[in-house]
């Protein structure tokens, strides 16, 4: 497994920890280095042999304003990737961040399997990139829909609605996926899954609602017919 190369900027050394102890529990993962400041990490950078892989940047920098950094590491080290990792929630700073072509941005406090989820769609889309030198609207779309589900939102950018999460949802679109169901019910899902069949059913719709799925009955010798949910 290729190793990714990590740079944590954050100047809080309990927070910096926490994020070195996240990165290294992600399997083919390990940090080069953390700094504290933002002219540590450019310092860093240009004397640096090797240039890490991806930089997780708080946006909180005594030194300097973080989306101001972040810029700086964009325009002179195209090859890098940046995820921001920070408390900052206002909506223009995050604008900014994606408008700068950040991986991921990432609210504190950090939830640990947000942030492994992350990690592991940002390894996925690096062996990607080295296993193909073109990709196929699939390959763009698997990704771009990781992305989203990650960060809690639907396929048209909105909050996901109460009583959905993004994990589950998330499991849900990979047994599709990955096992190539054509057509199942509430039924098989909650046993493939291990939640209920109700909880199933609210998921399953939520994917209709969206037009990712379609629904069909399915009429069999006897009794009533079974309602059968397909990919669209």
């Amino acid at each position: 497994m290729e190793e990714i190369t990590v740079l944590i900027v954050e100047d809080d050394f309990r927070v910096a920890e926490i994020n070195r102890q996240y990165v290294e529990q992600a399997a083919g993962y390990i940090v080069q280095k953390i700094v504290y400041s933002g002219r540590e990490a450019l310092d860093y950078l240009e004397d640096s042999e090797y240039l890490p892989d991806i930089v997780l940047l708080d946006v909180y920098i005594p030194d300097v304003d973080g989306m101001d950094l972040m810029w700086k590491i964009r325009q002179a080290y195209h090859e890098i990737d940046i995820m921001i990792v920070s408390a900052e929630k206002e909506a223009q700073s995050i604008s900014a961040a994606f408008r700068g072509g950040v991986f991921d941005y990432i609210v504190k406090p950090v939830d640990h399997e947000r942030f492994s989820k992350s990690l592991d769609n940002y390894r996925e889309y690096r062996n990607l990139s080295k296993a193909k030198k073109e990709w196929e609207q699939s390959d763009i779309d698997g990704l771009t829909r990781n992305l989203q589900i990650q960060g809690g939102l639907d396929s048209s950018g909105a909050s996901l609605p109460k009583g959905i999460d993004a994990i589950t949802l998330d499991k849900m679109i990979e047994l599709f996926s990955e096992m190539g169901i054509e057509a199942v019910t509430a039924n098989e899902v909650s046993t493939a899954l291990g939640i209920s069949r109700s909880t199933a059913r609210r998921y399953l719709e939520y994917l209709v609602s969206l037009k990712k799925m379609e629904t069909k009955l399915i009429y069999g010798t006897v009794g009533r017919p079974q309602r059968k949910y397909v990919l669209s």
